[in-house]
Protein backbone atom coordinates (compact mmCIF):
# COMPACT_ATOMS: atom_id res chain seq x y z
CA UNK A 1 0.00 0.00 0.00
CA UNK A 2 1.29 3.34 -0.88
CA UNK A 3 1.66 5.99 1.28
CA UNK A 4 -1.49 8.46 -0.01
CA UNK A 5 -3.53 5.05 0.30
CA UNK A 6 -2.04 4.62 3.95
CA UNK A 7 -3.15 8.28 4.68
CA UNK A 8 -6.63 7.81 2.93
CA UNK A 9 -8.11 5.00 4.35
CA UNK A 10 -6.21 5.44 7.86
CA UNK A 11 -9.18 7.11 8.66
CA UNK A 12 -12.05 5.97 6.28
CA UNK A 13 -14.94 8.31 8.27
CA UNK A 14 -12.94 11.43 7.60
CA UNK A 15 -11.79 10.48 4.40
CA UNK A 16 -15.56 10.15 3.19
CA UNK A 17 -16.69 13.37 4.57
CA UNK A 18 -13.68 15.30 2.81
CA UNK A 19 -14.48 13.45 -0.69
CA UNK A 20 -18.54 14.17 -0.15
CA UNK A 21 -17.98 18.15 0.25
CA UNK A 22 -15.76 17.76 -3.13
CA UNK A 23 -17.91 15.72 -5.23
CA UNK A 24 -20.25 19.05 -4.55
CA UNK A 25 -18.21 20.80 -6.83
CA UNK A 26 -19.33 18.79 -9.81
CA UNK A 27 -22.85 20.05 -9.81
CA UNK A 28 -23.81 23.40 -10.90
CA UNK A 29 -22.49 25.98 -11.24
CA UNK A 30 -18.91 24.77 -10.87
CA UNK A 31 -19.65 21.64 -13.33
CA UNK A 32 -15.86 20.13 -11.81
CA UNK A 33 -17.86 16.46 -12.86
CA UNK A 34 -14.21 14.74 -13.36
CA UNK A 35 -13.39 15.76 -9.58
CA UNK A 36 -16.92 14.31 -8.19
CA UNK A 37 -16.11 11.05 -10.74
CA UNK A 38 -12.63 10.86 -8.57
CA UNK A 39 -14.23 11.03 -5.14
CA UNK A 40 -17.01 8.42 -5.95
CA UNK A 41 -14.67 6.15 -7.25
CA UNK A 42 -11.99 6.60 -3.84
CA UNK A 43 -15.79 6.09 -2.01
CA UNK A 44 -16.16 2.94 -3.53
CA UNK A 45 -12.73 2.14 -2.69
CA UNK A 46 -13.19 3.09 0.89
CA UNK A 47 -16.87 0.74 0.80
CA UNK A 48 -14.32 -2.52 -0.23
CA UNK A 49 -12.70 -2.03 2.93
CA UNK A 50 -15.60 -1.55 5.46
CA UNK A 51 -15.64 -4.39 8.10
CA UNK A 52 -19.07 -3.87 9.18
CA UNK A 53 -22.80 -3.19 8.10
CA UNK A 54 -22.34 -0.04 10.20
CA UNK A 55 -19.75 1.03 8.82
CA UNK A 56 -20.36 1.21 5.03
CA UNK A 57 -23.53 3.17 6.21
CA UNK A 58 -21.66 5.45 7.90
CA UNK A 59 -19.44 5.86 5.14
CA UNK A 60 -22.08 6.62 2.37
CA UNK A 61 -23.91 8.94 5.08
CA UNK A 62 -21.42 10.96 5.63
CA UNK A 63 -20.25 11.40 2.30
CA UNK A 64 -23.76 12.59 1.73
CA UNK A 65 -23.65 14.97 4.74
CA UNK A 66 -20.87 17.14 3.23
CA UNK A 67 -22.07 16.52 -0.04
CA UNK A 68 -25.36 18.20 0.42
CA UNK A 69 -24.40 20.24 3.20
CA UNK A 70 -22.26 22.13 0.83
CA UNK A 71 -24.57 21.47 -2.82
CA UNK A 72 -27.44 23.31 -0.94
CA UNK A 73 -25.41 26.21 0.51
CA UNK A 74 -28.07 28.24 -1.28
CA UNK A 75 -30.45 27.73 1.44
CA UNK A 76 -28.78 30.16 3.74
CA UNK A 77 -29.43 32.59 1.54
CA UNK A 78 -33.32 32.10 1.96
CA UNK A 79 -33.16 33.18 5.96
CA UNK A 80 -31.86 36.30 5.03
CA UNK A 81 -35.51 37.41 3.53
CA UNK A 82 -37.39 36.38 6.65
CA UNK A 83 -37.32 38.79 8.85
CA UNK A 84 -38.85 36.36 11.88
CA UNK A 85 -36.11 34.12 11.36
CA UNK A 86 -32.38 34.64 12.40
CA UNK A 87 -29.75 34.21 9.74
CA UNK A 88 -27.26 31.62 11.63
CA UNK A 89 -30.43 29.28 11.60
CA UNK A 90 -30.35 28.38 8.08
CA UNK A 91 -26.96 26.67 8.31
CA UNK A 92 -28.57 24.73 11.17
CA UNK A 93 -31.15 24.04 8.49
CA UNK A 94 -29.18 23.23 5.68
CA UNK A 95 -27.21 20.74 7.60
CA UNK A 96 -30.54 19.14 9.65
CA UNK A 97 -31.77 18.97 6.10
CA UNK A 98 -28.53 17.26 4.45
CA UNK A 99 -28.31 14.98 7.45
CA UNK A 100 -31.60 13.14 6.44
CA UNK A 101 -31.07 13.14 2.91
CA UNK A 102 -27.70 11.82 3.68
CA UNK A 103 -29.55 8.58 4.81
CA UNK A 104 -30.38 7.41 1.50
CA UNK A 105 -26.81 7.43 0.17
CA UNK A 106 -25.88 5.69 2.93
CA UNK A 107 -28.55 3.20 2.49
CA UNK A 108 -27.13 2.83 -0.78
CA UNK A 109 -23.69 1.74 0.33
CA UNK A 110 -25.01 -0.16 2.87
CA UNK A 111 -26.85 -2.25 0.53
CA UNK A 112 -24.01 -2.84 -1.86
CA UNK A 113 -21.86 -4.14 1.19
CA UNK A 114 -24.44 -6.79 1.92
CA UNK A 115 -24.65 -7.78 -1.69
CA UNK A 116 -21.69 -6.92 -3.18
CA UNK A 117 -18.83 -6.99 -0.96
CA UNK A 118 -15.84 -9.81 -1.81
CA UNK A 119 -16.26 -9.42 -5.47
CA UNK A 120 -14.80 -6.13 -7.33
CA UNK A 121 -17.48 -6.16 -10.39
CA UNK A 122 -20.22 -7.16 -8.57
CA UNK A 123 -19.46 -4.90 -6.09
CA UNK A 124 -19.72 -1.69 -8.44
CA UNK A 125 -22.59 -2.88 -10.58
CA UNK A 126 -24.69 -3.65 -6.88
CA UNK A 127 -23.64 0.18 -5.91
CA UNK A 128 -24.57 2.04 -9.31
CA UNK A 129 -28.04 -0.03 -8.65
CA UNK A 130 -28.48 0.83 -5.33
CA UNK A 131 -27.83 4.23 -5.77
CA UNK A 132 -30.28 4.69 -8.75
CA UNK A 133 -33.04 3.17 -5.91
CA UNK A 134 -31.72 5.58 -3.51
CA UNK A 135 -32.25 8.62 -5.43
CA UNK A 136 -35.43 7.37 -6.56
CA UNK A 137 -36.77 6.91 -2.56
CA UNK A 138 -35.39 10.52 -1.95
CA UNK A 139 -37.83 11.89 -5.04
CA UNK A 140 -40.72 10.84 -2.90
CA UNK A 141 -40.62 10.14 0.87
CA UNK A 142 -41.90 12.48 3.18
CA UNK A 143 -43.16 14.67 -0.64
CA UNK A 144 -39.46 14.02 -1.66
CA UNK A 145 -36.44 15.95 -2.37
CA UNK A 146 -34.55 15.36 -5.37
CA UNK A 147 -32.47 18.15 -5.60
CA UNK A 148 -28.82 17.45 -7.32
CA UNK A 149 -28.93 14.02 -8.35
CA UNK A 150 -25.88 12.90 -9.81
CA UNK A 151 -27.18 12.31 -13.03
CA UNK A 152 -27.15 16.27 -13.12
CA UNK A 153 -23.16 16.43 -13.31
CA UNK A 154 -23.58 14.81 -16.76
CA UNK A 155 -24.86 17.78 -18.35
CA UNK A 156 -22.13 19.14 -19.82
CA UNK A 157 -22.27 23.01 -21.24
CA UNK A 158 -25.36 25.01 -22.03
CA UNK A 159 -24.74 24.11 -25.56
CA UNK A 160 -24.20 20.58 -25.34
CA UNK A 161 -26.11 17.82 -22.97
CA UNK A 162 -23.57 15.43 -23.05
CA UNK A 163 -23.87 11.69 -21.59
CA UNK A 164 -27.29 13.12 -19.79
CA UNK A 165 -28.98 13.06 -23.62
CA UNK A 166 -29.13 9.39 -22.23
CA UNK A 167 -31.86 10.39 -19.53
CA UNK A 168 -34.52 10.00 -22.32
CA UNK A 169 -33.93 6.02 -22.42
CA UNK A 170 -32.60 6.23 -18.59
CA UNK A 171 -34.42 8.70 -16.39
CA UNK A 172 -32.69 10.66 -14.33
CA UNK A 173 -32.03 8.17 -11.55
CA UNK A 174 -30.83 5.71 -13.77
CA UNK A 175 -28.42 8.09 -15.05
CA UNK A 176 -27.33 8.81 -11.50
CA UNK A 177 -26.63 4.88 -11.67
CA UNK A 178 -24.91 5.12 -14.76
CA UNK A 179 -22.71 8.00 -13.43
CA UNK A 180 -21.73 5.98 -10.31
CA UNK A 181 -21.22 3.09 -12.61
CA UNK A 182 -18.46 4.98 -14.58
CA UNK A 183 -16.55 5.84 -11.19
CA UNK A 184 -16.80 2.54 -10.60
CA UNK A 185 -14.84 1.87 -13.63
CA UNK A 186 -12.13 4.49 -12.45
CA UNK A 187 -12.16 2.21 -9.26
CA UNK A 188 -11.31 -0.94 -10.84
CA UNK A 189 -8.43 0.50 -12.30
CA UNK A 190 -7.03 1.99 -9.82
CA UNK A 191 -7.39 -1.93 -8.32
CA UNK A 192 -5.79 -3.64 -10.91
CA UNK A 193 -2.31 -1.55 -10.64
CA UNK A 194 -1.43 -2.71 -14.25
CA UNK A 195 -0.61 -0.42 -16.74
CA UNK A 196 -2.71 -2.29 -19.75
CA UNK A 197 -4.96 -2.28 -22.67
CA UNK A 198 -7.77 -3.09 -20.03
CA UNK A 199 -6.81 -0.64 -17.35
CA UNK A 200 -6.55 2.10 -20.01
CA UNK A 201 -9.65 1.48 -21.48
CA UNK A 202 -11.31 1.79 -17.54
CA UNK A 203 -9.69 4.96 -17.17
CA UNK A 204 -10.26 6.18 -20.54
CA UNK A 205 -14.05 4.90 -21.06
CA UNK A 206 -15.64 7.26 -18.76
CA UNK A 207 -14.25 10.17 -19.86
CA UNK A 208 -15.02 9.62 -23.51
CA UNK A 209 -18.55 8.85 -22.65
CA UNK A 210 -19.01 11.81 -20.60
CA UNK A 211 -17.43 14.06 -23.34
CA UNK A 212 -20.14 12.38 -25.74
CA UNK A 213 -21.70 15.13 -27.96
CA UNK A 214 -25.17 14.74 -27.48
CA UNK A 215 -27.41 14.74 -31.24
CA UNK A 216 -28.25 18.55 -32.26
CA UNK A 217 -31.66 19.58 -33.42
CA UNK A 218 -31.82 23.09 -34.93
CA UNK A 219 -35.41 23.14 -35.82
CA UNK A 220 -37.16 26.32 -35.66
CA UNK A 221 -41.32 25.86 -34.25
CA UNK A 222 -44.41 28.12 -35.50
CA UNK A 223 -45.30 30.03 -32.36
CA UNK A 224 -43.48 33.15 -31.51
CA UNK A 225 -43.01 33.78 -27.78
CA UNK A 226 -41.50 37.19 -25.70
CA UNK A 227 -39.92 35.60 -22.42
CA UNK A 228 -39.30 38.11 -19.62
CA UNK A 229 -36.54 38.25 -17.28
CA UNK A 230 -37.44 41.73 -15.76
CA UNK A 231 -34.43 41.52 -12.61
CA UNK A 232 -36.49 41.99 -9.79
CA UNK A 233 -34.43 41.81 -6.41
CA UNK A 234 -36.37 39.73 -4.00
CA UNK A 235 -36.89 42.91 -1.29
CA UNK A 236 -39.54 44.33 -3.74
CA UNK A 237 -41.63 41.57 -4.66
CA UNK A 238 -43.62 42.11 -1.95
CA UNK A 239 -43.22 45.50 -1.51
CA UNK A 240 -46.59 46.97 -2.39
CA UNK A 241 -44.86 50.92 -2.89
CA UNK A 242 -42.71 48.90 -5.66
CA UNK A 243 -45.44 47.06 -7.53
CA UNK A 244 -46.02 49.42 -9.94
CA UNK A 245 -42.77 49.85 -11.22
CA UNK A 246 -42.21 46.37 -11.31
CA UNK A 247 -45.03 46.01 -13.32
CA UNK A 248 -44.31 48.93 -15.67
CA UNK A 249 -40.71 47.08 -15.77
CA UNK A 250 -41.85 43.89 -16.58
CA UNK A 251 -44.34 45.39 -19.80
CA UNK A 252 -41.36 47.37 -21.20
CA UNK A 253 -39.89 44.43 -21.70
CA UNK A 254 -42.84 42.71 -23.41
CA UNK A 255 -43.91 45.14 -26.07
CA UNK A 256 -45.00 43.36 -29.24
CA UNK A 257 -42.05 43.64 -32.19
CA UNK A 258 -45.31 43.82 -34.52
CA UNK A 259 -49.34 44.74 -34.15
CA UNK A 260 -50.89 41.90 -33.82
CA UNK A 261 -48.33 39.51 -33.42
CA UNK A 262 -49.61 35.79 -32.36
CA UNK A 263 -47.21 35.55 -29.65
CA UNK A 264 -46.87 34.14 -25.69
CA UNK A 265 -45.50 36.11 -23.35
CA UNK A 266 -44.26 34.96 -20.45
CA UNK A 267 -43.51 36.51 -17.01
CA UNK A 268 -42.20 34.42 -13.73
CA UNK A 269 -43.24 33.55 -10.79
CA UNK A 270 -44.75 36.75 -8.25
CA UNK A 271 -44.75 38.27 -12.10
CA UNK A 272 -48.07 39.96 -11.15
CA UNK A 273 -48.84 41.04 -7.76
CA UNK A 274 -52.40 42.00 -8.82
CA UNK A 275 -55.65 39.84 -7.67
CA UNK A 276 -57.08 39.42 -10.99
CA UNK A 277 -60.90 37.63 -9.69
CA UNK A 278 -63.75 39.61 -8.17
CA UNK A 279 -64.98 38.37 -4.67
CA UNK A 280 -62.01 38.87 -2.32
CA UNK A 281 -62.11 40.98 0.56
CA UNK A 282 -61.44 44.73 -0.16
CA UNK A 283 -59.19 45.09 2.21
CA UNK A 284 -56.75 42.76 0.03
CA UNK A 285 -57.28 44.81 -3.50
CA UNK A 286 -55.60 47.86 -1.54
CA UNK A 287 -52.32 46.64 -2.00
CA UNK A 288 -51.95 46.28 -5.56
CA UNK A 289 -51.35 48.18 -8.15
CA UNK A 290 -54.90 48.80 -9.35
CA UNK A 291 -56.72 49.12 -6.14
CA UNK A 292 -60.02 47.48 -5.72
CA UNK A 293 -60.75 46.88 -9.22
CA UNK A 294 -59.21 43.07 -10.50
CA UNK A 295 -61.19 44.07 -14.14
CA UNK A 296 -59.64 47.43 -14.67
CA UNK A 297 -56.22 45.35 -13.78
CA UNK A 298 -57.27 42.90 -16.33
CA UNK A 299 -58.44 45.65 -18.58
CA UNK A 300 -55.02 47.06 -18.76
CA UNK A 301 -52.92 44.15 -19.41
CA UNK A 302 -54.87 43.06 -22.13
CA UNK A 303 -54.50 46.18 -23.50
CA UNK A 304 -50.80 46.88 -23.08
CA UNK A 305 -49.84 43.40 -24.26
CA UNK A 306 -51.48 44.40 -27.31
CA UNK A 307 -53.37 42.35 -29.92
CA UNK A 308 -52.80 38.67 -30.51
CA UNK A 309 -51.20 38.01 -27.29
CA UNK A 310 -51.56 35.63 -24.32
CA UNK A 311 -49.59 36.31 -21.51
CA UNK A 312 -48.64 33.71 -18.73
CA UNK A 313 -47.54 34.66 -15.32
CA UNK A 314 -47.32 33.82 -12.23
CA UNK A 315 -50.33 35.07 -10.11
CA UNK A 316 -51.98 34.15 -6.64
CA UNK A 317 -55.05 33.46 -5.80
CA UNK A 318 -57.78 33.39 -2.77
CA UNK A 319 -60.16 30.87 -1.66
CA UNK A 320 -62.49 33.03 0.44
CA UNK A 321 -65.28 32.12 2.70
CA UNK A 322 -67.57 34.69 3.39
CA UNK A 323 -65.66 37.79 4.11
CA UNK A 324 -62.32 35.41 5.36
CA UNK A 325 -59.52 34.18 3.44
CA UNK A 326 -58.82 30.86 4.00
CA UNK A 327 -56.13 29.80 2.23
CA UNK A 328 -54.23 31.01 -1.38
CA UNK A 329 -53.21 29.23 -4.44
CA UNK A 330 -49.75 29.42 -6.03
CA UNK A 331 -50.56 29.37 -9.96
CA UNK A 332 -49.97 31.00 -13.47
CA UNK A 333 -53.08 32.87 -14.91
CA UNK A 334 -53.22 33.10 -18.99
CA UNK A 335 -54.41 36.64 -20.10
CA UNK A 336 -55.80 37.20 -23.59
CA UNK A 337 -55.29 40.71 -24.79
CA UNK A 338 -59.00 41.42 -24.51
CA UNK A 339 -58.55 41.08 -20.43
CA UNK A 340 -60.04 37.84 -20.03
CA UNK A 341 -58.26 34.78 -18.28
CA UNK A 342 -58.04 32.07 -20.64
CA UNK A 343 -57.62 29.63 -17.96
CA UNK A 344 -55.41 29.24 -14.33
CA UNK A 345 -53.00 26.64 -13.11
CA UNK A 346 -52.46 26.15 -9.06
CA UNK A 347 -49.08 24.09 -7.98
CA UNK A 348 -49.15 21.08 -6.91
CA UNK A 349 -46.32 20.07 -5.28
CA UNK A 350 -45.58 23.05 -2.69
CA UNK A 351 -42.52 23.76 -0.96
CA UNK A 352 -41.97 22.88 2.53
CA UNK A 353 -41.03 26.06 4.35
CA UNK A 354 -41.68 27.72 1.47
CA UNK A 355 -45.55 27.81 0.85
CA UNK A 356 -46.72 25.49 4.19
CA UNK A 357 -45.02 24.26 7.22
CA UNK A 358 -45.23 20.63 7.47
CA UNK A 359 -46.22 19.78 11.40
CA UNK A 360 -47.51 22.82 11.86
CA UNK A 361 -48.49 22.14 15.78
CA UNK A 362 -44.63 20.84 16.60
CA UNK A 363 -42.69 23.74 14.49
CA UNK A 364 -44.42 27.18 14.53
CA UNK A 365 -44.48 27.06 18.25
CA UNK A 366 -40.38 26.46 17.86
CA UNK A 367 -40.24 29.56 15.91
CA UNK A 368 -39.99 27.85 12.67
CA UNK A 369 -42.10 30.06 10.14
CA UNK A 370 -42.64 30.19 6.42
CA UNK A 371 -40.12 31.81 4.36
CA UNK A 372 -43.02 33.57 2.52
CA UNK A 373 -44.38 36.53 4.00
CA UNK A 374 -48.28 36.38 5.44
CA UNK A 375 -50.00 34.16 7.56
CA UNK A 376 -52.43 32.83 4.87
CA UNK A 377 -51.46 28.68 4.08
CA UNK A 378 -51.14 28.12 0.51
CA UNK A 379 -53.39 25.12 -0.63
CA UNK A 380 -52.23 22.39 -3.04
CA UNK A 381 -53.44 21.92 -7.06
CA UNK A 382 -55.22 18.74 -8.41
CA UNK A 383 -51.34 17.76 -10.20
CA UNK A 384 -49.97 18.74 -13.39
CA UNK A 385 -52.02 20.17 -16.04
CA UNK A 386 -51.99 21.15 -20.55
CA UNK A 387 -53.29 24.02 -20.99
CA UNK A 388 -54.74 24.33 -24.32
CA UNK A 389 -54.55 27.73 -25.62
CA UNK A 390 -55.77 27.02 -29.12
CA UNK A 391 -53.34 29.00 -31.56
CA UNK A 392 -51.22 29.72 -28.75
CA UNK A 393 -50.31 25.76 -28.01
CA UNK A 394 -51.20 23.06 -25.40
CA UNK A 395 -49.17 24.40 -22.54
CA UNK A 396 -47.58 21.93 -19.66
CA UNK A 397 -47.78 24.27 -16.67
CA UNK A 398 -45.49 23.31 -13.75
CA UNK A 399 -44.41 26.14 -11.36
CA UNK A 400 -40.58 26.52 -9.53
CA UNK A 401 -40.06 23.48 -7.57
CA UNK A 402 -41.97 21.15 -9.64
CA UNK A 403 -39.78 21.19 -12.62
CA UNK A 404 -37.49 18.96 -10.35
CA UNK A 405 -39.82 15.93 -9.78
CA UNK A 406 -38.93 13.00 -12.86
CA UNK A 407 -41.72 11.74 -14.18
CA UNK A 408 -44.37 14.12 -12.12
CA UNK A 409 -44.36 16.78 -15.03
CA UNK A 410 -46.89 16.32 -17.54
CA UNK A 411 -50.59 15.64 -17.34
CA UNK A 412 -51.20 11.62 -17.94
CA UNK A 413 -53.01 11.66 -21.56
CA UNK A 414 -52.14 14.97 -22.44
CA UNK A 415 -48.70 15.00 -23.88
CA UNK A 416 -48.15 18.87 -24.46
CA UNK A 417 -46.36 21.48 -26.74
CA UNK A 418 -43.94 22.51 -24.43
CA UNK A 419 -43.75 23.39 -20.65
CA UNK A 420 -43.64 26.33 -19.09
CA UNK A 421 -41.59 26.76 -15.74
CA UNK A 422 -42.23 30.37 -14.46
CA UNK A 423 -39.88 30.64 -10.85
CA UNK A 424 -39.00 32.84 -8.69
CA UNK A 425 -34.87 32.52 -7.79
CA UNK A 426 -34.03 35.42 -5.78
CA UNK A 427 -33.74 33.55 -2.49
CA UNK A 428 -31.62 31.61 -3.42
CA UNK A 429 -27.76 32.90 -4.31
CA UNK A 430 -25.08 32.07 -7.13
CA UNK A 431 -25.71 27.90 -6.33
CA UNK A 432 -29.25 27.62 -6.09
CA UNK A 433 -30.72 28.99 -10.14
CA UNK A 434 -28.31 27.56 -12.41
CA UNK A 435 -28.99 24.12 -10.48
CA UNK A 436 -32.60 24.79 -10.41
CA UNK A 437 -31.83 25.40 -14.29
CA UNK A 438 -30.00 21.93 -14.43
CA UNK A 439 -33.38 20.19 -13.61
CA UNK A 440 -35.32 21.66 -16.13
CA UNK A 441 -32.83 20.64 -18.47
CA UNK A 442 -33.06 17.13 -16.97
CA UNK A 443 -36.78 17.14 -17.43
CA UNK A 444 -36.87 18.30 -21.24
CA UNK A 445 -34.63 15.30 -22.33
CA UNK A 446 -36.72 12.76 -20.12
CA UNK A 447 -39.83 14.32 -21.65
CA UNK A 448 -38.36 15.20 -25.15
CA UNK A 449 -40.01 18.43 -24.85
CA UNK A 450 -38.84 22.17 -24.75
CA UNK A 451 -39.13 24.14 -21.58
CA UNK A 452 -39.50 27.34 -21.48
CA UNK A 453 -38.63 28.85 -18.07
CA UNK A 454 -38.70 32.82 -16.97
CA UNK A 455 -37.53 33.94 -13.66
CA UNK A 456 -37.33 36.73 -11.84
CA UNK A 457 -33.42 37.27 -11.50
CA UNK A 458 -32.44 34.48 -13.72
CA UNK A 459 -31.32 32.09 -15.06
CA UNK A 460 -34.03 32.39 -17.34
CA UNK A 461 -33.66 30.13 -20.57
CA UNK A 462 -35.47 28.73 -23.57
CA UNK A 463 -34.36 24.93 -23.62
CA UNK A 464 -35.14 22.60 -26.56
CA UNK A 465 -36.28 18.69 -26.41
CA UNK A 466 -32.62 17.61 -26.44
CA UNK A 467 -31.75 19.30 -22.92
CA UNK A 468 -29.97 22.20 -25.25
CA UNK A 469 -30.21 25.76 -23.97
CA UNK A 470 -30.89 27.36 -26.97
CA UNK A 471 -31.05 30.92 -25.32
CA UNK A 472 -30.64 32.32 -21.66
CA UNK A 473 -30.70 35.37 -19.83
CA UNK A 474 -27.91 35.21 -16.59
CA UNK A 475 -28.35 35.72 -12.87
CA UNK A 476 -29.61 39.53 -12.14
CA UNK A 477 -29.82 40.75 -15.72
CA UNK A 478 -32.71 42.01 -17.12
CA UNK A 479 -33.44 41.31 -20.42
CA UNK A 480 -36.18 39.89 -22.83
CA UNK A 481 -35.57 36.64 -25.14
CA UNK A 482 -37.74 36.65 -28.75
CA UNK A 483 -37.83 33.59 -30.84
CA UNK A 484 -40.60 30.24 -31.93
CA UNK A 485 -41.10 27.74 -29.30
CA UNK A 486 -38.62 24.79 -30.02
CA UNK A 487 -40.68 21.56 -31.68
CA UNK A 488 -41.98 18.97 -29.30
CA UNK A 489 -39.99 15.36 -29.89
CA UNK A 490 -41.63 12.50 -30.17
CA UNK A 491 -42.55 10.97 -26.98
CA UNK A 492 -39.25 9.12 -25.07
CA UNK A 493 -38.73 5.81 -23.60
CA UNK A 494 -38.98 7.84 -20.36
CA UNK A 495 -41.78 9.57 -21.13
CA UNK A 496 -43.89 6.72 -21.93
CA UNK A 497 -42.39 4.62 -18.87
CA UNK A 498 -41.94 7.07 -16.53
CA UNK A 499 -39.60 5.99 -12.97
CA UNK A 500 -40.78 2.17 -13.69
CA UNK A 501 -37.68 2.75 -16.38
CA UNK A 502 -35.18 3.76 -13.74
CA UNK A 503 -36.02 1.12 -11.57
CA UNK A 504 -36.06 -1.33 -14.30
CA UNK A 505 -32.20 -0.17 -15.04
CA UNK A 506 -31.47 -0.73 -11.17
CA UNK A 507 -32.97 -4.12 -11.19
CA UNK A 508 -31.11 -5.01 -14.28
CA UNK A 509 -27.89 -3.77 -12.56
CA UNK A 510 -28.34 -6.39 -9.34
CA UNK A 511 -29.09 -8.74 -11.88
CA UNK A 512 -25.72 -8.51 -13.63
CA UNK A 513 -24.51 -8.43 -10.18
CA UNK A 514 -25.20 -11.87 -9.61
CA UNK A 515 -23.79 -12.87 -13.16
CA UNK A 516 -20.49 -11.23 -12.18
CA UNK A 517 -20.58 -12.83 -8.62
CA UNK A 518 -21.28 -16.27 -10.09
CA UNK A 519 -19.02 -16.15 -12.63
CA UNK A 520 -16.03 -14.98 -10.77
CA UNK A 521 -16.65 -17.92 -7.94
CA UNK A 522 -18.27 -16.12 -5.38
Amino acid sequence: MTRAAAVLFARPRLTAAVLGALAACGFAPLGLWPLTLLCLALLTALLARAESRKQAFLLGWLFGLTQFTVGLNWIVTAFGFQAALPAWLGWIAVIGLSAYLAVWPGLALLGAWLLGRGNRLALVLVLAGCWAIGEWLRGWVFTGFPWNPLGAIALRSYSDPGLAFTAQWLGTYALSGLVMLLAGCWWLALERRRADARGAALVLAPVLLMLVPAPRDTRDGTLDYTLVQPNTAQEELHDPARYEETFQRSMNLSRAARPGQTRLVLWPESGLPDFLFPGYPARWYRATTYGADPELARWRIGRMIGDGTVLLTGNDRLDVQGDKVTSARAGISAIASDGTVRATYDKAHLVPFGEYVPLPQVLEPLGLTRFVPGDIGFKPGPGPRTIDLGAWGRVGMQLCYEIIFPGAVTQPGARPDFIFNPSNDGWYGNWGPPQHLAHARLRAIEEGLPVLRSTTTGVSAVIDAAGRVRHHVPLRQAARIDGKVPPAADPTLFAQAGNALSLGWAIALLALSLVARRRRGG
